[in-house]
This record gives C-alpha cells, structure tokens and sequence, in this order.
C-alpha cells in the first residue's frame, strides 16, 4: 500500500511524462525537448492517471497532520480537475488566456538557452510544435463534433494571437523567429532556423483553421450561465460559493475601495476629481519612467530592495529564493502581468514578467503594488517557498497543488499588507494599490454578472436594473478600475473565455482576512503576524475550504 508521499512523487513523474510542459512549468528535469500529446487519446491518458492517483489515495494510509494535508489538497486538486474534464471542457478550451496554443508558445520562455546542448533541446522541441498544434485541432475538431464549442470572440482573439506568433504580416516577426535570434551561432544555427519556421507557419495554419473552419460553428454567446460557471469557480477557488452572495460582495467591496480612493486623492491634490488626480500622477516627470529597459530595471531594484527589507523582519525568505527575475512579455498574449515559479532545484529562478502592450512610458503610481504582487511578499514568496520545503511537502503541494484562489488571494492580500507595513506611505502608491483592489472587485461584479446574465442593482448608478452583457461591461470596467482602455478591453476578453478564475482574487483576499483577523481574536496579546504567515505559507497551496480550516488550528 503506497504512502499519501509515494501516490504523490509517482504522480508528479508520470504526469511529467505525459505533460511536458507542466513538466518545464514546474522545473523538474528532463523533458524539455518534447511537447505533450494534446489530441483527445493523449488528454485521457492525463485523466486516468488523475483517477488512478485518486483511487490510490483512498488506499494510502494517514496517520499524521502532514498526511492527512496533504491528500487533501491532492484529492481536491486531482477531483476538480476531473470534474472540468468529464464536463469536456477541454473541447472548448479556445480562450484568450492559457489555452492550450498559449501554454505551447509559453513552454519556451522557461527554457534555458546559456548552451549549446540547451540549444539543441530548444530545436528538439520547436519540432514537436507542429504536432502538438495537430493535437489541440483534433481535441477542438471531437469538439465540434460533439457540439461543445467556444465564443466568436475568443476563436478570433486566438486567431491573433497565432499571428502574432507565427509573424503573419513579417515571418522574422514571430515569437520563434525571435527566439532563435538569441542563438549566437554554431552548429545548431540551420536547424534551429528550419524549427522555428515550422513552428511559426504551424501557427499560421492554426490560425487560419480557427477562422475559415471553427469560427463558423462557434456560438455568438459569451455567457456559459450557472452551471458551467460554478463547476469554473469551484475548481478555481476550491470553494463551494454562494455566487449570488459572491456577486453581492464584489459591490460592496467595489463601494469601500471607491470610498477610501476619493479620501486619498485629497491627500494627492485637494479637490479634484479621481481622474484629474490620475492625470496628474501620469504627468509627473519624476513618477514616470521612459523606456522599456530602463522600466524593466526599474522592476528589478524594487524586487531586490523589498526583498532584502522584508527578509528577517516580517519574513524569513531562504536563500535560494532571494533571486527573482523581472522579465518583459514577449507579445501577443494577454495583457496582464504574471509570474512563473522557480524550477524544482532552483537552477531557474522564480521570474515576473510585464506585457508592454507596445507602451514605452511607465507612470509609476501603480507599479509599485503590481510589483509586490507578482514579486514579494506576493507570488514569488508564496510559491518559491513552497518549492524549497522539501523536507516537509511532497512533490505535488510543491509543484502541483496552486489554487488560484489561495495563491491570487494571498498576492492580493500582500498588496494590502505592503499598506499596513508601512510600504505605500506615499499616497500615490496607496492610490495605485487601491486601483487594483478596485479593479479585483470589479472583477467579481462583472465576471459573475456577465456569465449568469445577472441584473445591475437597482440602487447603482450605472444602467441600474438592466442585465449585464459584453457592450455593458467594458465602458463600467474602463470607468471603475481606472486602468487604461487597452487593459481593460483584454480583460474583458478574458473574464469571458476563462469563467470563473478573475473572482478567485477578490474571494481569496477576504479568507484569508478573515482567518487572520479568527486568528488575532483567539490569541489576543500573543499574536504574531510573522508567525501567521509562515504558519500559513508553510501549509502550501490547497483550495480556499480546506484553507479556511487549516488556519482555524493556528
């Protein structure tokens, strides 16, 4: 009878066989060279792995705190997972935002290029690209058939994606076009070169069939309604959701940031308006920064000095995670900042990267709290500490066992604590912090709204009483997040093809304000937020139920 630690070390390695780009995803070595097999034959064989380690674990004996943790998170990982696939979501998985083409194109901003032998894995794998693309158009085509497709609006924001990085308009454009360019030369080079040509016009063919071939069969509506939307949430959020109370909250949420905003732009410039204060922080000379690099740079220092503030203060960060990289997004994917975890042997550090979206001028007032977000104390603390904690979490709640709601609420509450220690002093990086609250909020109000066609409170000043719809949401989402126009159309785009994954931000903050506020009200005088935190990051990822119930034992 395996232990809860051995179904889980055997997971990870069989799934690393068969999903190598989870493989790159979580560092483990190995399997760099090739792609998965995305067809619907390859997708099964995913699954019944997930059954098989599900069935394993009911046998696995758990006789201490850790096992017992531990297959739970894993049970609930692996069954929310199942959950999506035996709904066939996976036939539909055209979306704006990590979709299968993305996660391809994605595999290989992880791979090491420092030599000749990394070269010749990057080559090994720009020629899988073609057949993992034949892959996910088999996997849509059963789709299809089965009458289980994706909107209009994700089949033709997909198509552009493709021919951006295939380089339609310029073949030494595309994403691999580029990324050959970086080769300096040797032995390699011819291979290298016919790879990403291939790779780049498979692409283009990918592309061009989702326009001529799946846009005809795709459905003109964007609401996937209750049913599909819940079984979304649940598995981003490991949480069963009162989605009415749920959009309910996100209003007040929204209601309390707007409040608290108005308070701090008349600390910034006294009677003014919102965006009056906005345009005046854009404008200043000495909050903005031109250039990509210089920016790029910009992010890097505010990494490493916050890093080496928080270290032995409020947190103990251990050596190995103290580097994290500041990275530019290549284009052509979404628009929102993001952050990939460190290999398991940290080799690769963890790394935040930033879409430019083609801007070269940066108005700080913002940045500061999406940097602590993505970096530390946020994604970087949360998940590359995870990965050192070997000696007490196995393999999959190292590397397998994120949950967008435990991770990106813990990001977002870090943005909010960065406020309470003292980090966002100056207004206008308070006001920036608050953007972004309000833009999580207006998140769960239009993410939920959208997809069960949800009525606008009466009460709102905004089309009150009318139900939401695309053509509602994206003037509201401009006017309320106060980010640019060009974010928020993405984001648009994004709630609507990824239901379910933009309220686990908002959702996830307030579990784990509320089990540290639990927390405070048990121990009084003892409490001790470092201590908090490292009980609580120590736990690893699991789902925002199990979460809650973990940190009433603190």
């Amino acid at each position: 009878m395996a232990s809860v630690q051995e179904v889980a070390d055997t997971y990870i390695i069989e799934m690393a066989a068969r999903d190598p780009i989870a493989a790159t995803e979580w560092g483990v070595a190995g399997h760099d060279d090739r792609l998965p097999d995305l067809s619907p034959a390859g997708l099964e064989e995913c699954a019944d792995l997930q059954r098989a380690s599900l069935a394993a674990l009911t046998r696995s004996p758990k006789d201490t705190e850790a096992d017992r943790i531990a297959a739970e998170v894993m049970t609930e990982r692996l069954t929310a997972s199942l959950e999506l696939y035996d709904a066939g979501e996976h036939f539909r998985s055209v979306r704006v935002l990590h979709s299968p083409q993305d996660s391809v194109r994605r595999s290989f901003d992880l791979m090491p290029v420092e030599s000749e032998a990394d070269w010749q894995v990057v080559a090994s794998r720009l020629r899988a690209v073609p057949g993992a693309l034949e892959g996910i158009r088999a996997t849509l085509q059963e789709g299809l058939s089965r009458r289980l497709v994706s909107a209009r609006r994700q089949v033709l924001a997909c198509a552009a994606q493709c021919d951006t990085w295939g380089g339609r308009d310029d073949a030494s454009s595309s994403f691999f076009a580029g990324l050959v360019r970086g080769y300096a030369g040797g032995s390699s080079a011819a291979v290298l070169d016919n790879a990403a040509g291939a790779a780049a016009q498979a692409y283009l063919e990918l592309g061009a069939w989702l326009r001529e071939h799946y846009l005809p069969a795709a459905t003109r509506a964007d609401p996937v309604g209750r049913e599909r939307y819940a079984l979304a949430a649940r598995s981003f959020t490991g949480s069963e959701l009162d989605l009415d109370d749920t959009y309910q909250f996100g209003w007040a949420e929204l209601h309390r940031i707007e409040g608290r905003m108005a308070a701090v732009c008349e600390r910034i410039v006294p009677g003014a308006s919102l965006g009056e204060v906005i345009a005046h922080l854009e404008s200043d000379p000495e909050r903005v920064i031109d250039g990509v690099e210089a920016f790029q740079q910009w992010n890097q220092e505010l990494i490493d000095t916050t890093m080496a503030s928080l270290d032995g203060v409020h947190f103990d960060i251990a050596g190995p995670i103290r580097r994290c990289e500041a990275m530019i997004a290549p284009p052509g994917g979404a628009a929102a900042m993001y952050y990939t975890g460190p290999s398991e042997d940290f080799s690769r550090p963890g790394r935040t990267w930033y879409p430019t979206l083609g801007k070269t001028r940066f108005p700080l007032w913002r940045e500061v709290s999406i940097c602590y977000h993505e970096g530390v104390p946020g994604h970087h603390l949360q998940i590359a500490q995870v990965r050192y904690l070997a000696d007490r979490l196995n393999r999959f709640q190292r590397l397998a066992g994120f949950t967008s709601g435990h991770g990106e609420g813990w990001a977002l509450y870090a943005e909010r604590l960065m406020g309470e220690l003292g980090y966002l002093d100056d207004p206008a990086f308070e006001l920036g912090m608050l953007s972004a609250q309000a833009m999580r909020a207006v998140r769960v109000v239009v993410d939920i709204g959208l997809h069960l066609q949800l009525r606008i409170p009466a009460g709102e000043r905004y089309h009150p009483g009318e139900r939401w719809a695309p053509e509602l949401a994206l003037p509201f989402v401009i006017e309320r997040s106060c980010f640019p126009a060009d974010f928020m159309a993405s984001e648009v785009d994004r709630y609507l093809g990824w239901p379910g994954q933009a309220i686990s931000y908002k959702v996830g903050e307030r579990v784990w304000l509320e089990s540290r506020q639990a927390a405070k009200d048990r121990k009084g005088a003892a409490f001790d937020l470092k201590d908090f935190h490292r009980y609580a990051l120590d736990l690893g990822g699991m789902g925002l139920d199990q979460l809650a119930r973990e940190l009433e034992r603190y």
